[in-house]
């Protein structure tokens, strides 16, 4: 027999967590709901991050309230499942990050005082250093940095845990110096013909590309979002061109694309 729905009536958090529950119902759930596990889901969640990004990086905040709804059902999610296992459930979610973001802001919630943004940095990073020494599970500084993240995030964010106890580059030049030492290693096993070697310092020079954009407090991860778009952007443009004279990209040839590239740059500029 088919139940309603929660009542509409509900506190929103509530009729959501209401609705997950129905869900994972092992009676008169969703089949496919039932099913998942930590793992399972796990991708999904990473998905709706970026959906979220995506809609901020288009400035869409009719799509980004749609988006962070979706993000938020994967907390729902991952927390029913933990509380079908005793383990936690949504309120202590909730509850711990409440105390983390207290922990966090002495200056707001106590009697710190920072002089400036970077000396609060400073202290949120050390406060998150003293919580990793609470935990007490880790051999090394960089051990709990997640082997899931992208891999260009992953990488500013060794190299800071490493930065913050003085091994690293002192200035930028000295990093771009390294860059350009790198990708003179990735040229010589090119002209080699050493492709295994090739692909092993092509990831030493993202490596430095990384620790370049954490050099200038550039996320590598955005900046390379926004050339994505402008190259998409661009192209388009040779697509619509080429098509206006009858043709498409495979009909053309590079001298016609690449001035129809530039082309779209000038109208950029204009």
């Amino acid at each position: 027999m088919t139940r309603p729905a929660p009542p509409a009536d509900l506190r929103p958090i509530d009729r959501l967590l209401a609705i997950m529950a129905r869900l994972r119902d092992r009676e008169d759930g969703c089949e496919w709901d039932q099913q998942q596990t930590f793992a399972t889901i796990a991708p999904y969640t990473v998905e709706e991050a970026y959906e979220v990004a995506d809609a901020i990086e288009r400035n869409d905040l009719p799509d980004l309230k749609e988006e962070l709804g979706d993000l938020l059902l994967q907390v729902v999610f991952h927390a029913r499942m933990a509380e079908e296992q005793g383990a936690f459930d949504f309120d202590d979610v909730a509850r711990a990050i409440n105390e983390k973001m207290v922990r966090r802001h002495p200056h707001v919630f106590g009697d710190e005082a920072y002089a400036s943004v970077a000396a609060q940095k400073a202290g949120w990073e050390q406060l998150k250093a003293q919580e990793r020494r609470t935990k007490g599970r880790q051999e090394s500084l960089l051990d709990d940095v997640p082997t899931g993240l992208p891999a260009l995030t992953r990488a500013v964010k060794l190299s800071k845990r490493a930065a913050g106890v003085g091994f690293v580059w002192p200035t930028v030049q000295d990093v771009v110096a390294k860059l350009h030492e790198e990708v003179g290693e990735l040229v010589r096993e090119i002209e080699a013909g050493d492709l295994e070697k090739a692909r092993q310092e092509m990831g030493d020079v993202l490596f430095v590309v990384a620790n370049l954009a954490r050099t200038l407090d550039v996320d590598p991860e955005d900046a390379l979002r926004y050339t994505n778009s402008k190259f998409a952007r661009r192209f388009r443009h040779i697509e619509q061109k080429l098509a206006e004279r009858g043709r498409t990209p495979e009909e053309s040839d590079l001298t016609e694309m690449d001035a129809l590239w530039d082309e779209a740059k000038a109208a950029e500029r204009a």
